[in-house]
């Protein structure tokens, strides 16, 4: 009688090599997107796994780095340096083999119900938590940030929030009191900052809320701040 079991095919060396190169690749890329706070290009991350010769990470296109970004300094080739450059068809299958890492990363996280996926944000490559655990961590950030600011300074930060772009002397008519220690302490945390100054006398200068601000308070944008309705007690 047929034996009606099936036996998986036996991978080949040169398959269980293959594996194991792209397992080790994942391990890397995934330990280098955990150890920073910001998108991380792809060309970028490729020169840091040794995908992608750093003359070629040098020259990407715009929109694959950023000039703030705080990469290594990189070597430039001259006009008719005898180094083959590294041609366009091995540079996407470079990108194209760390694309499919990144791919398994997030395969195994979703097999193992893992609450983070690898994303490809504003450019680049991040660690970004699932959206149903977004409120979770935007309460515990709220919390946390109330604690550390005074009376004073949640009152300051709201008014520009809502009021923004605000001067100075325009919060401090709604507040009543001199507002120039909270503003200095708000900038310095990086909830407030100037935004230009206004076409008024005197030209003074303008305030509103800091990038930094919509991060501290789980807000995709001011759009996402409650009105004055939903604040107002039932």
């Amino acid at each position: 009688m047929r034996n009606m079991t099936e036996t998986a095919p036996t991978p080949t060396p040169t398959a269980v090599v293959a594996d194991a190169e792209i397992a080790a690749l994942a391990s890397k890329a995934e330990a280098l997107l955990f150890s920073i706070d910001r998108p991380l290009p792809p060309v970028r991350l490729a020169e840091a796994l040794g995908l992608v010769p750093r003359e070629e990470a040098a020259a990407a296109p715009a929109g694959e780095g950023t000039a703030s970004e705080e990469a290594a300094p990189v070597p430039v080739v001259k006009k008719g340096s005898t180094k083959a450059k590294f041609d366009a068809a091995a540079r996407e299958a470079a990108l194209a083999r760390l694309a499919g890492a990144i791919e398994g990363l997030n395969a195994e996280y979703e097999r193992t119900g893992r609450t983070f996926r690898i994303e490809l944000l504003a450019g680049g490559y991040r660690v970004m938590t699932l959206p149903q655990f977004a409120q979770v961590i935007a309460d515990f950030h709220r919390a946390r940030l109330a604690a550390k600011l005074s009376r004073p300074a949640i009152e300051t930060l709201a008014i520009i929030a809502y009021k923004q772009p605000i001067t100075r002397a325009q919060l401090e008519s709604i507040r009543g009191v001199s507002c120039g220690e909270v503003l200095r302490a708000l900038i310095e945390r990086k909830l407030v900052a100037i935004k230009g100054r206004a076409e008024e006398l005197g030209r003074p200068l303008l305030y509103a809320t800091h990038p930094k601000f919509l991060e501290h308070f789980g807000l995709a944008s001011i759009r996402d701040l409650p009105t004055l309705a939903e604040l107002k007690p039932a």
